[in-house]
């Protein structure tokens, strides 16, 4: 974690884009009812803006965020904060999404990984639910990206937005993209889907996420879910986002960054089971280090939110323009998936374009390289 800041914190250092400064702001939905037909009350949704909205509503790019992430996609909340948002190379003024033209705004989803933070607005299992005075737990309904999509229409609405320019995210993100594309046709002008799986999810990732929760609900503190107010399932937690870390990078990240070296000088792997070689104690301790500020049932209901994804029968519906960017080593969303979700909305008449983002971090070029394709969003939100 503490590379990933100094990475962010070194590509800030060099812009020369003005510093854009952003505040947390909340929304509640008091009455929301899921894609299943589940009740649930206050839904709270945190959220930032960048940019101005104008009179007539109608400038507005909305950046849902990737599966561990939160709303904080661009700028700092204070002049003299260490890292900026995760897509600050791209959002602000003069930037591929230019604050100067169009009024940005970023939203936490449904069960956002990150709940225990007070920068965090989100509903999920480990909130309380105000009919009990309780945490959900194993109560709180499957919720599927298309309920994230709702619950952030309805935020869009209480903004004043009438038109989206476009729907831009990675990942988890680009998901949520393109659901918005199905969902709100006559809304959504574009679709800029970054380290996506096109218009579903690939059966190999169903199997993945399953393999990602799998630690979590091993734990002996899982309890089915309903462990709130008691010992977490930190153990597993642990585990699970090590598999996330694992499966999101290239194998020649691992060459590099670790190659064969030992955890600790003299602790030959060869000599005890104890013995670790170095990515295996780094791997380790990111899980742990992360396991603190993640809620465990959170990631098991966004992980299923994820395995739900298909909009294949509904693409039809999508009229945006789209622009696919693959990351060339992703792994977990190669760009051959991309190509066919191309394939299939420019033979339905959509304007498309698709270009492959170049790096060695695996599925996680889409964050650490989107400077790299700047210049291509930048065209296409003129076209």
């Amino acid at each position: 974690m503490r590379a990933l800041l100094a990475i962010v914190a070194f590509a800030v250092a060099g812009n020369a884009f003005a510093q854009l400064l952003t505040e947390k702001r909340f929304f509640t939905l008091p009455q929301y009812a899921s894609v299943g037909g589940k009740p649930i009350k206050n839904v709270r949704v945190g959220y930032e803006t960048y940019g101005k909205l104008n009179a007539a509503g109608d400038n507005a790019v909305f950046v849902p965020h990737f599966f561990s992430g939160t709303s904080h996609a661009a700028g700092r909340y204070k002049a003299d904060d260490k890292a900026a948002g995760y897509w600050d190379a791209i959002i602000g003024a003069g930037k591929a999404i230019d604050t100067d033209k169009y009024f940005v705004v970023s939203a936490d989803t449904l069960v956002n990984l990150n709940v225990k933070s007070p920068a965090v607005g989100t509903t999920g299992p480990s909130t309380i639910n105000p009919d009990t005075g309780k945490p959900y737990g194993s109560a709180f309904p499957v919720v599927s990206m298309r309920d994230f999509v709702r619950a952030h229409k309805a935020l869009i609405d209480s903004l004043g937005v009438k038109k989206l320019k476009a729907v831009a995210g990675a990942s988890g993100g680009a998901i949520q993209a393109m659901e918005w594309g199905a969902a709100y046709p006559e809304l959504v002008e574009r679709v800029i889907h970054v380290i996506g799986p096109g218009l579903d999810i690939h059966p190999y990732v169903i199997a993945m996420l399953d393999a990602w929760v799998a630690p979590i609900k091993l734990d002996p503190n899982w309890k089915g879910g309903d462990y709130h107010g008691g010992p977490e399932p930190a153990a597993g937690l642990a585990q699970s986002l090590k598999l996330v870390t694992l499966t999101t990078v290239h194998f020649a990240w691992a060459e590099k960054l670790h190659g064969y070296k030992w955890a600790s000088e003299g602790g030959n792997p060869a000599d005890a089971l104890g013995n670790l070689f170095a990515i295996e104690d780094a791997l380790n301790k990111a899980g742990q280090a992360r396991a603190g500020a993640t809620d465990a049932s959170h990631f098991v209901w966004m992980a299923k939110a994820n395995q739900l994804y298909n909009v294949e029968k509904e693409q039809a519906r999508i009229k945006a323009k789209v622009l696919f960017l693959p990351a060339k080593t992703d792994l977990l969303f190669p760009p051959e998936l991309s190509r066919r979700a191309a394939d299939k909305l420019r033979a339905q008449g959509n304007y498309v374009e698709l270009y492959e983002i170049d790096g060695t971090s695996g599925h996680l070029d889409g964050l650490f390289s989107i400077g790299k394709v700047a210049d291509q969003i930048r065209a296409f939100m003129e076209k």
